[in-house]
């Protein structure tokens, strides 16, 4: 770890490579469900004639990053599902770098942040943000916050760079454009005032342009709320139980390797974390609130956890160089640990996790099949998906002509698909 730290190229490549590694496999997958309801969207609102309309709707401008990217990734590449699936885990890339640049900050440290990298590199528990491109906000999002999380950082040592403040600002600006969680920047720029023990009173007015975007974010969120799909198709409440969903979350989360760190740490009395344990633990509270006004689930979606798995990472990463520094002397040791760690998660992603997400895949790909090479209207029974996702299907892949009815609502979806 310290030969990382005096070599960070060689860390930057070796934490690349355990994300290829976790997720080689996934690279294969065709598009799934969402992905065509995207690229169909990304073309609607992602060239420059498309920004109006795109900013004058409520839900889809909270991801405007995603579409735009979307929609170059095809100008670029055609509709090849490789390359969208190389974006995603370019930026899986990135966003594990950007926790190790975490190690900047003193109270994290390199050695810290160098190891939680290779955790999140390879953890399976977001998997679904990495794998489903339809989830590309959740990248974006974390990219955009953690470079404004980061560079807040970066501006607190001199307090003069109005560069390092302006850029931290733009990135929050950033991560709003790309999903709604991007509010929790602000709660988390005041923690790093608290454990930096900085005068709230002092920097109030550097943190009052972030928490005045927060507000005009939601207001506008808010008053559109009679035309926005989230707060109308059952997706999103303001009187969800969140407490209920956070604690289960929270739970989720921690399972297995967290309540593991938790246990080997107040074993070992492992003090000289703490400072990074709290600062974990509010990550993780701050990150995952958003998510627990949702809905249609009791927890929060793996693709969800993505933002607060950073915090689980520097979690394990504590307790993983508390073993470390307690064998040193026995490195096969300490090596047969992260080997534990490593292999675990990329096997389960390139075996469970693959067999689900070709699964996921399968109806969509029936469905262009059956319609390319059949003639006359086709009956769909118990089509698991949407309606406008199989539509969005047929227009992205054969264009446009096919016409999919909805003959009876049952436990799924019976379609009738009328050719051109």
């Amino acid at each position: 770890m310290v030969r990382w730290v005096k070599t960070p190229y060689a860390a930057l490549a070796a934490m690349a490579l355990l994300c290829v590694l976790a997720y080689w496999r996934a690279l294969s997958l065709p598009f799934i469900s969402d992905d065509y309801l995207q690229i169909r969207l990304a073309r609607d609102f992602g060239p420059l004639s498309g920004w109006k309309a795109l900013a004058a709707d409520a839900l889809y401008r909270c991801r405007a990053t995603s579409l735009i990217l979307t929609y170059w990734t095809e100008r670029a590449f055609g509709l090849n599902p490789l390359a969208f699936n190389c974006s995603s885990l370019l930026l899986h890339i990135l966003n594990t770098w950007l926790v190790f640049a975490f190690g900047a900050w003193r109270l994290i440290g390199w050695r810290a942040s160098a190891a939680a990298a290779c955790f999140f590199a390879v953890y399976h528990g977001h998997q679904e943000a990495v794998i489903w491109y339809a989830a590309l906000p959740e990248l974006l999002v974390f990219f955009f916050a953690a470079a404004s999380f980061l560079l807040w950082i970066l501006w607190l040592r001199s307090e003069t760079s109005l560069r390092l403040y302006l850029a931290s600002l733009a990135a929050f600006l950033l991560a709003l454009l790309s999903k709604e969680s991007a509010v929790v920047v602000p709660p988390l720029l005041v923690l790093v005032l608290l454990v930096e023990r900085k005068s709230l009173r002092r920097f109030y007015r550097p943190l009052l342009p972030f928490a005045a975007l927060s507000i005009v974010y939601f207001a506008l969120s808010f008053a559109a709320r009679q035309h926005h799909l989230h707060y109308n198709d059952g997706t999103f409440s303001l009187h969800a139980p969140f407490y209920w969903i956070e604690f289960r979350s929270i739970v989720r989360l921690l399972w297995v390797w967290g309540f593991v760190s938790l246990a080997a740490l107040a074993a070992w009395r492992a003090s000289q974390w703490l400072p990074l344990l709290k600062i974990a633990a509010a990550w993780i509270l701050c990150t995952l609130l958003p998510y627990c006004f949702l809905t249609y689930m009791p927890f929060v979606p793996s693709r969800h956890t993505y933002l607060a798995s950073a915090g689980l990472s520097f979690l394990v990463a504590a307790a993983f160089l508390t073993f470390a520094g307690r064998f040193r002397a026995r490195p096969a040791l300490v090596c047969s640990l992260a080997a534990l760690i490593i292999i675990p998660h990329c096997a389960y992603l390139w075996t469970r996790k693959q067999r689900q997400f070709l699964e996921r895949a399968a109806p969509t790909e029936l469905l262009i099949d059956h319609a390319r090479f059949t003639r006359g209207p086709i009956r769909l029974r118990c089509f698991p998906y949407h309606i406008s996702i199989a539509q969005s299907a047929l227009d992205t892949r054969l264009g446009p002509g096919y016409q999919v009815e909805l003959v009876k609502q049952h436990a799924s979806l019976d379609l009738c698909l009328l050719r051109p």
